[in-house]
């Protein structure tokens, strides 16, 4: 399974590299995704977590 959001599900994203000739080749942005400890119905789990996420405080850390 590739690594994704546990929150607003953000995984990798695709584009373009474009060159000073604006040339195209395709690339891919990935996530700024950490490992986190959420704890869900009084247990705790280790899923990744985008820093947006983190950040707008939508997680609790356990």
């Amino acid at each position: 399974m590739a690594r994704e959001c546990f929150i607003c599900e953000k995984r990798k994203a695709t584009g373009n590299n474009v060159s000073h000739s604006k040339r195209h080749t395709r690339r891919t942005f990935g996530a700024n995704l950490h490992k986190m400890e959420l704890e869900q119905n009084g247990t705790v789990r280790r899923e990744y977590v985008c820093t947006r996420c983190q950040r707008t405080q939508k997680t609790m850390q356990a």
